[in-house]
């Protein structure tokens, strides 16, 4: 669900009327009589699309491309450099999409996606522990360990805020972690971050293959924001691990790091095996835990749609960090990442919104 009932009441108290779909936030644990306290209207999935901004948490499905209308403004998580079909859509119908993962602040930051980020790193290592258990296809080891057992080995590449909370949990299990990245700043400020609970090293392919065979569990937590994933785990370092070793590729919204991953998963049916080593490929990984993520969310997104309930993509006109979300805008590609991915020029949203 993209928005609390908190959410609801903001919006409707700054004088803005709030439709939300029927029964959208029950996994949430969140019921329609809430969102109607809180001054919002329950609607069906189509009144929703009619409104001036749609709000959601992930890109749109193919049955609501045809909601897509010149003069719609849409903020979601769009990975629109994954997906050439969705890209075209919105752009052959002038829809303005803002994507919360590409929203950057000066410093770099990207604080919409942080807050999923954290709740993937975190639940990637539960879902990784799990799957090793000999009952689900997995190694049968306990990443903790016993007494007089040593602990399972966990290997993180990407020390981005998914690596960093996958390292928190994997550590705080007990297991032996380390964690590759290609900036060996970040390294530094992880190791004195962890006080040397986990080990740090530089990317290169040999080493990644040296380690990779005791390996138990992989997170491939890589990022260029905007921007497809560059498949930094080829098959033959997959291919040294020992079988029953689980991989967990967190970069598949953007089109995965794992050369091995052949196709996205589900929560329903969320690993297969390839050469023995099950492989664990979820989009959507905090709808494993949807209230928390939903609070996270809105937290985060809250200011920005207030931002745009009130003045618009106009806005971005004069807030350069509103204007970095813009992907797709008056017919054209605005993103850098997605524009490079498809062979487009990326125009200035700037120049569009005059």
């Amino acid at each position: 669900m993209a928005l609390t009932p908190a959410g609801a009441h903001a919006l409707v108290q700054a004088g803005h009327a709030v439709t939300v779909e029927t029964e959208a936030g029950l996994s949430s644990g969140f019921s329609d009589a809430e969102y109607n306290r809180a001054g919002a209207k329950i609607g069906d999935w189509e009144s929703c699309w009619l409104s001036e901004l749609v709000v959601k948490v992930k890109e749109p499905i193919e049955s609501e491309i045809p909601f897509f209308r010149k003069g719609l403004l849409l903020f979601s998580y769009l990975h629109l450099a994954a997906t050439r079909s969705l890209t075209e859509a919105l752009v052959s119908q002038e829809v303005t999409a803002l994507a919360y993962e590409t929203l950057q602040l000066p410093d770099g930051s990207l604080p919409l996606l942080i807050p999923m980020s954290e709740v993937a790193g975190r639940v990637a290592v539960q879902a990784g522990a799990h799957f090793l258990e000999n009952a689900q296809g997995g190694s049968g080891i306990l990443l903790g360990g016993v007494p007089g057992v040593p602990p399972g080995r966990v290997i993180i590449v990407g020390g981005g805020t998914v690596g960093t909370q996958a390292a928190r949990i994997a550590s705080g299990m007990g297991a032996e972690v380390l964690l590759f990245d290609q900036n060996a700043v970040r390294l530094r400020f992880l190791d004195d971050l962890f006080g040397g609970r986990i080990r740090t090293a530089v990317v290169t392919p040999y080493y990644l293959e040296e380690e990779f065979q005791r390996a138990d569990l992989v997170v491939g937590a890589v990022l260029v924001p905007g921007a497809r994933a560059p498949k930094l785990l080829s098959r033959q370092i997959i291919q040294r691990m020992r079988r029953g070793s689980v991989v967990m590729d967190i970069s598949i919204d953007q089109g995965g790091c794992v050369e091995t991953v052949t196709h996205p998963t589900t929560h329903d049916n969320p690993v297969f095996s390839v050469d023995g080593i099950l492989h664990y490929a979820v989009t959507n990984i905090p709808a494993a835990v949807p209230r928390t993520s939903t609070i996270a969310l809105t937290n985060a997104t809250l200011p920005w749609i207030l931002i745009l309930a009130s003045a618009g993509a106009a806005a971005a006109k004069t807030n350069p960090d509103l204007c970095s979300a813009i992907n797709t805008i008056g017919g054209e590609v605005s993103c850098p990442g997605v524009a490079e991915a498809f062979g487009r020029k990326a125009v200035d949203p700037k120049k569009i919104l005059r």
